[in-house]
């Protein structure tokens, strides 16, 4: 359980205050979006300890709406495995770590999945944040894509001289590739990660605090709009299979790819709570491809546009 006694510094209790704001907020409002698409789903909340130091509060929905949803919170700190320690960016092997993590799956194939994350971490002498938020859905809509995309630009502006859309938009496409399958994971969004704090410059550390818990107060104007839009789509099991097998493209992301769940499950973090992104109903088939000009066709045109190289160095 997060207590006064797990920080180290006023910085530290402040940055763990801000994401457990964006929490509630976010949290209020997906269960507004349940109320408005006639569901009745509530978020429960389940509070745990981690054995090496700190915890957390993981709060899980499981509506009409939203199938499965999670938005978690946590403070952890102690000591890292010194293996794993040195492929972080900091020194040492002291670390402490706070963020907000969520993933909403909703039910409708027409709402897309949306993940978001906003954390700050302290290892050794070095101290930075990261975070952003990416949309896949599982049928395209143009409009989506652009609305999605133009308030992360927004909020990159409000933030001058520490928000970057184009390098930050890049790095998301780049972070988000299913290098395997030769497809991009959704259509983007915002990923940076590695911003450092300067000692030098007075004032970076509460910029940069003030820039991430703005990010997590503007997932609610990314995301609502575009789940209100499609809310009352009708579908039917053919659209549900459509998504159930994009379904098992974000599952091995996750599993193969995600740097929030390596760095969950090598600092000891809680494994159902990490877990908690992936979808509760899935499906694998074998070398199945929709039909030419058909809109599952037009999902999989968005995603294999050719796209060069790796992630880019932070």
């Amino acid at each position: 359980m997060v207590s006064a006694t797990n920080f180290h510094s006023e910085f530290q209790r402040r940055a763990h205050a801000a994401v457990v704001e964006v929490q509630s907020a976010i949290c209020a409002a997906v269960e507004a979006l349940e109320r408005e698409g006639g569901g009745s789903g509530e978020f429960i909340a389940d509070a745990w300890d981690r054995v090496g130091g700190g915890g957390g509060l993981t709060r899980v929905i499981r509506g009409d709406v939203i199938e499965k949803g999670g938005v978690n919170t946590s403070a952890v700190f102690g000591e890292l495995n010194p293996q794993f320690a040195t492929q972080l960016a900091g020194t040492g092997a002291n670390f402490f770590a706070t963020g907000v993590s969520l993933v909403l799956h909703p039910k409708s194939p027409y709402l897309p999945t949306v993940h978001a994350n906003f954390r700050y971490i302290e290892q050794g002498e070095r101290r930075w944040f990261g975070g952003g938020a990416d949309l896949t859905p599982y049928y395209y809509f143009a409009e989506d894509k652009q609305h999605f995309h133009d308030v992360w630009r927004r909020f990159c502006d409000d933030h001058p001289g520490i928000g970057d859309y184009p390098r930050f938009s890049d790095w998301c496409d780049r972070y988000f590739y299913l290098k395997h399958r030769g497809e991009s994971r959704g259509v983007g969004g915002i990923f940076f990660d590695h911003l450092f704090v300067d000692a030098s410059v007075p004032g970076h550390d509460e910029a940069l605090l003030a820039f991430i818990r703005d990010g997590g107060l503007r997932f609610l104007d990314a995301y609502l709009p575009i789940a209100r839009r499609h809310l009352h789509t009708p579908y039917g099991p053919a659209e549900r299979r459509w998504q159930e097998l994009r379904r098992g493209r974000y599952v091995e992301f996750n599993l193969l790819y995600d740097r929030g769940t390596v760095f969950g499950l090598k600092t000891g973090g809680r494994t159902e709570s990490i877990l908690m992104s992936l979808p509760p109903h899935v499906q694998w088939g074998y070398a199945e491809e929709p039909a030419p000009g058909t809109p599952e066709a037009a999902l999989l045109a968005e995603l294999r546009r050719p796209f060069p190289g790796d992630e880019p160095n932070p």
